[in-house]
């Protein structure tokens, strides 16, 4: 996974693989392509995005406008590291580095391929580095303007959870490279779903978006938040009645995925991490001295004491949080895929986005597969 044409372990050459058509057009409205764009094709503010700025400014205008001119910094501060990034050769075209030549072909193979431990920062192109720092910026930036609007306009509480929901949707993809990630290496899925998922990670390394997870992201946000009605949160630890109402919430496609794949153990356990916000390891030990203490349930506050050790367990809605206790989840489950400890090795959030996307390709299966083109809007 990186700059040349090495990709990864042995080198992999270029050659034609069948894929599924995939297109630019079928992940983004062209007219959303064509605006606020830069080379790249990162996207700067999509229409909806530009709609919250311009609400906000008016807004801002009328109840608080010395708070104009810093948040229209930070979006200049925003457009001006695009426009960096954009100086880096596209992810989509066959490009001359400074020793050899990269294709998208030979990347995907080199996603594929990859099965080494560790930090892959440094075998990772250049701009899916840098496009994360710009995602990052964005997202503070929109979080700064969901507290202004909050503390500074007029606007109702729904229209002030739009700065929220975009937030929080901008998270979702930073979240979606590690899943994907994740979901690439994962051996026990079919090539052909890899192959596709590496399509997904290179125009989302490209673009700074995706439908897909864009797709998803309120449903996760919905199960995130149905946390807050789990109460007692830590009473026999089985999940069984926690599950029951986080389900009750959800949509079809959620509820899908319970039915089909809860049975899983695998999946199972990486929902009770999800719901009790501990690690499999921590809610094996709390269930052992709930049982030997003959105690039937405990708060969630409480939870630290039992264990004996601090442990992170509030329902708090701010995506900082929902990042944070994800990325310790992911960790941990590297770590048993590593050491080959019991316990979950992927994520729920794994495990939901591969529902989606494998349900994805059954429908895709009925479509004419063709050769990957060379043209910059095929993978």
């Amino acid at each position: 996974m990186s700059n040349g044409t090495s990709p990864g372990k042995g080198g992999v050459s270029a050659q034609t693989f069948e894929y599924t058509s995939v297109t630019i057009e079928s992940f983004f409205d062209k007219d959303e392509m064509k605006k606020n764009e830069v080379k790249t094709g990162i996207i700067v503010l999509t229409p909806h995005q530009n709609d919250l700025v311009n609400k906000l400014i008016v807004k801002l205008t009328e109840n608080a406008p010395e708070k104009i001119e810093r948040i229209q910094s930070r979006l200049d501060d925003v457009e001006k590291l695009a426009a960096a990034i954009a100086q880096f050769p596209s992810l989509l075209e066959r490009t001359n580095m400074t020793s050899s030549v990269r294709t998208p072909e030979a990347l995907v193979e080199s996603l594929v391929s990859y099965q080494d431990d560790g930090d892959t920062t440094l075998h990772m192109p250049s701009k899916a580095i840098l496009g994360k720092g710009f995602l990052v910026a964005k997202i503070h930036t929109f979080y700064s303007m969901s507290r202004l609007a909050k503390l500074y306009t007029d606007m109702s509480d729904k229209e002030v959870k739009e700065y929220t929901d975009e937030t929080v949707s901008m998270m979702f993809t930073l979240m979606a490279e590690d899943v994907y990630i994740n979901l690439i290496h994962d051996t026990t899925l079919s090539m052909d779903l890899r192959r596709q998922l590496a399509n997904s990670l290179i125009i989302l390394w490209e673009h700074r978006a995706d439908q897909t997870i864009s797709d998803i992201a309120p449903v996760l946000q919905e199960v995130w938040s149905a946390r807050r009605t789990l109460a007692p949160a830590f009473g026999t630890m089985m999940g069984t009645s926690e599950l029951l109402l986080v389900s009750l919430q959800m949509d079809e496609q959620w509820t899908l995925f319970i039915k089909k794949r809860l049975g899983d153990p695998e999946v199972s356990q990486a929902m009770e991490e999800f719901l009790f916000g501990i690690s499999y390891e921590q809610i094996g030990r709390l269930r052992s001295i709930l049982k030997e203490q003959g105690i039937r349930a405990i708060g969630r506050d409480e939870v630290s004491a039992y264990l004996g050790e601090h442990v992170k367990t509030d329902v708090s809605l701010d995506y900082r949080d929902f990042y944070l206790l994800y990325t310790v989840r992911r960790d941990n489950a590297r770590a048993r895929q590593r050491l080959h400890l019991e316990g979950p090795k992927k994520t729920l959030e794994d495990h939901f986005i591969r529902f989606v996307l494998e349900a994805q390709q059954e429908k895709q299966n009925m479509d004419p597969v063709i050769s990957v083109s060379s043209d910059n809007t095929k993978l």
